[in-house]
């Protein structure tokens, strides 16, 4: 187990910068994910702490040693890659042992090594099988069991359940959050799935195009984002975000029309504000209230999704119960329930 520092990673590819000075501690022990939109640096910064990509400024220390210039092999690292990465002419049990076969260690110690991992996976029965005759899930075990006999300080796994189906999906993370808690080692997660960040992670690094927007525990994230776009990005369905206009006390939409909701105070006459509400915190009320046009209903069971225009703004909103409602109907809609978050439309930045 260690601690992994990040300081003010820069990358560049020629004149191009792709990172821009990302900085992250991560705690001994701890299980932290990377999340954000395709391309927006995470694989590429996981890649850096394996080594596998060389940096062009800044530090990255494991244990509190620097390996900026160290080779992957001598990081004490081990990595789980997306696509499994198995030797198909292998067994189960030979491609678990496999770094220890190129270590040379002694055959009980790569036997006991071996069944040590495979017990805490449940893939004692299948060390005799070859990959291809391995489910997809059975498969990411094994890859994870590869890495877990190299007893290594952190471990660092690059979106590995994006090849699996979604109920697979829940059953795998649930799986890594276990073997988390047994180990205690330190793992540093690459996922593009938020769902999958807020359900596995201690903390959540949010990137965009080569910078950290925000770190937090997810609850964190969910209940103070500090910008629009984590504001979005974090929670699913993602948060509504309105524009606004503060026209005395009230905050009008842009055709005029007055929400329910009061501006904060730091916010001027005639300024324009970003709302952001949760669907869940978006009501329905009797006659009064902001209009809205029901476009599609999701009855799910015990919830009700629904997607709503109101002016020429869209609106998801979800209702903890059944409700019938009609596609076309017209209905009215209570903003000031629940918590309400505002945002600065130019700089995305948090106003309250």
């Amino acid at each position: 187990m260690a601690p992994v520092s990040i300081g003010n990673v820069r990358k560049s590819y020629g004149n191009v910068a792709i990172m821009h000075g990302v900085s992250v501690d991560i705690d001994d022990g701890e299980f932290v994910v990377l999340v954000g939109p395709s391309g927006c640096g995470k694989s590429t910064l996981l890649r850096m702490i394996a080594g596998l990509e060389d940096i062009t400024s800044g530090t990255i220390s494991i244990g509190g040693r620097v390996v900026n210039d160290l080779p992957p092999k001598a990081r004490d690292i081990s990595m789980v890659f997306q696509n499994y990465a198995l030797y198909p002419h292998m067994t189960v049990a030979e491609n678990m042992a496999f770094s220890l076969t190129l270590a040379k260690a002694p055959a009980e110690e790569k036997r006991r090594r071996v069944a040590e991992a495979a017990e805490i996976l449940g893939l004692g029965d299948l060390l005799g099988r070859y990959p291809r005759q391995l489910s997809g899930g059975q498969r990411q075990r094994v890859a994870m069991g590869r890495s877990i006999v190299r007893n290594p300080q952190v471990f660092l796994f690059d979106e590995p359940l994006s090849n699996l189906d979604a109920k697979l999906r829940v059953a795998m993370r649930a799986e890594i959050k276990s073997l988390h808690k047994r180990l205690g080692t330190t793992i540093v997660y690459v996922t593009h799935d938020q769902v999958e960040a807020m359900t596995m992670a201690d903390r959540i690094v949010v990137m965009q195009a080569g910078r950290v927007e925000q770190i937090g525990t997810p609850l964190e994230l969910y209940d103070s984002p500090a910008n629009s776009f984590v504001a979005q990005f974090i929670g699913s369905p993602s948060m509504n975000l309105l524009r606004t206009v503060r026209r005395g006390d009230e905050l009008v939409l842009s055709s005029g029309q007055a929400t329910d909701l009061r501006p904060p105070a730091a916010v001027d006459e005639g300024q324009e504000v970003l709302v952001g509400k949760r669907p869940e915190h978006i009501a329905l009320t009797g006659e009064s209230g902001l209009p809205a046009t029901i476009g599609v209903v999701e009855p799910t069971g015990s919830e009700t999704y629904a997607v709503m225009r109101v002016d020429d703004e869209e609106l998801v909103c979800l209702f903890r119960e059944r409700i019938p409602l009609a596609d076309g109907a017209v209905v009215h809609l209570s903003l000031s329930q629940g918590v309400t978050h505002f945002f600065d439309p130019l700089s995305g930045l948090r106003l309250a």
